[in-house]
Formats: structure tokens, sequence, C-alpha cells
């Protein structure tokens, strides 16, 4: 049955302040997904493994859930669920790749260009992209090339890590649409399980082969690992789409962008990192580019960018 459509006609509302209930569950995923830019650069695993694990985690965390709904023998929402869960591996791999190699303020800023690789996709696919956002992303643009031109300036690692991030947002966005199709058909318990799974065990080979090790971390690994499964994955993303019900997707996707403040915040009390004071005024543009997308694409195509 398809639970998306009767949500999205009942938020009529894009610009209302949500409900006291409905703030609180977007503030606490603000929080939830903040604490993963600072997780990741903390962290010694390596990618794959760090992937592997938290990806695991959380699908065992909803599996119960998708078990009750029964809905394994759904062919076209399983079909999306694979290719969400393919695509998110990858999305990681570029976003914890860009938390180790540029600043996490810097890296949380390019991955928040989701929104405009989603629009540019939606154009390809026939859909329209209202001038106003068109100038959105062109203030972005402007923005990616003063991050990335003052990061190249530091070093090239740096700069690599702004690919990366860039890398990852694209990826992001391909991620969402896949996902948003799979939960035409199937519900968000059973697609998530699926998608968590296939992300696990495609990040998996990539740390055998690379003989990166699995099991044997000290007691703080795990316990970056539990953070990223609770905080990042189901207190963040669960939150959001438990609003989603009752708050307009425009919305949620602006308050999404505060994950890059809180980001840098953490960043600066857990790891004492400064982002470069250059950066600055291009993580500004990018996010103020990304939020005239945001508020001047349909709101069910915007859906497809939380």
């Amino acid at each position: 049955m398809n639970k998306k459509t009767p949500r999205v006609n009942q938020v009529t509302s894009h610009t209302s302040i949500p409900a006291r209930p409905d703030l609180v569950r977007l503030g606490l995923g603000i929080i939830g997904i903040g604490t993963s830019g600072p997780l990741i650069a903390t962290s010694f695993m390596s990618v794959p493994t760090l992937i592997f694990w938290r990806n695991l985690g959380g699908a065992v965390l909803t599996l119960p859930f998708a078990i009750r709904h029964k809905q394994w023998r759904d062919r076209e929402g399983m079909k999306w669920s694979v290719l969400a869960g393919i695509l998110l591996a990858f999305h990681f791999y570029g976003f914890f790749l860009a938390m180790r190699y540029t600043s996490v303020a810097t890296g949380t800023a390019l991955a928040a260009l989701q929104p405009i690789f989603a629009a540019i996709f939606v154009k390809f696919t026939g859909g329209h992209i209202p001038p106003r956002a068109w100038l959105g992303m062109f203030i972005s643009f402007l923005g990616v090339l003063l991050v990335s031109g003052v990061d190249l300036h530091i070093s090239v690692r740096s700069f690599l890590g702004d690919l990366a991030a860039l890398v990852a947002a694209g990826l992001a966005a391909l991620y969402m649409l896949a996902g948003a199709r799979a939960r035409e058909h199937i519900e968000t318990t059973s697609y998530t399980t699926v998608c968590y799974f296939v992300c696990a065990f495609t990040a998996l080979p990539l740390a055998v082969f690379s003989s990166f090790q699995l099991w044997h971390f000290h007691a703080r690994e795990w316990w970056i690992v539990a953070g990223l499964v609770f905080g990042a994955q189901i207190l963040g993303h669960t939150m959001f789409s438990s609003a989603l019900k009752r708050v307009s997707p425009a919305v949620v996707s602006l308050v999404v962008f505060f994950e890059v403040p809180v980001s840098a915040i953490l960043a600066l009390w857990w790891l004492g990192q400064k982002p470069p004071l250059g950066v600055i005024p291009g993580i500004i543009l990018i996010l103020i580019g990304c939020g005239l997308v945001v508020l001047r694409t349909r709101p069910d195509h915007v859906e497809a960018v939380l």
C-alpha cells in the first residue's frame, strides 16, 4: 500500500512552524545527525569497517518491525531497497572519507549540496525546476568554488576531502530517490532493514579485500559505532521520518541544514577542530543556495532530498 501520497496530501502548509511535539522531534533529529561527522572523524576504524558495523547495527534494530510487516515478496519494493543500499554504501564511503580528509564543518556543508543534485536529477527525469531554484544552485556553486579554493591552498588532502563530500552529496540524492521509490511499495521499516543490510554487506568486501581489521578494537571504537547507530541513524533519521507525517518536507529539509553548525560545534568541542576562516563564507553561500532550492522546488520533489 502506498503510504506516501496520503501523507503528502495532508501536509499543505510549507511555511508554518511545526507543533511543539514535532519541534522536539526535529531538535532531537538535528542533534542525532549532527553527531555523525565528529564521531566518524574521531574513530580509528577503517572507513569500510565503520560503514559495515554502523549499518548492520541499524538493520538489526529495525528488523523486528520489518518481520511484522511481512513484505519480503514485494519485488518492486525490494528492488529499489537493494539499489538504495548499494548507493548508500558508496555515499557513506565518500562522506566518511571527507570527515577524515577535511574539516567536519566543510565536509558536512558540501554534503548538504544533496538538494542541488536531487533537483538536477528531477530535471533530467522530466521534472520542473523554478528559476529561483537555479539561482540557488548558482549561489551554492559559488560557495563550493570558494571552499574548494581555500582548501586546495591549505593542502591537497583537504581538497580531496572536498571532492569526496561532493561525490557523497550526489550519491545521497540518488539514494534518497531510490528510497522514495521503495517506500511507495513497502513500509519504512521493511525498506530500512533491507537497505541497511545491503549497505553493510556492500562495504564488507571492501574491508575484507583491503585487509582491514574487522573485530579486535578497543571498547572506545565500539562505543563510537553505538553512537552512530543510535544517534545518526535511529535518533536522527527516525525522528525526521516521524515528523514528516505532519510537517512539510520543505520545512524538514531546511531544518536538516542545521546539521552543519551542530557538527561544527561538536567538532570544536570534541576534537578542537576549527574550520579555516576562509571557508566560512563559502559554507554560508552553500546553505543559502540549498535553502533557495528547497523552498522553490515542489514539495513532492523536495521530499526526495531528506
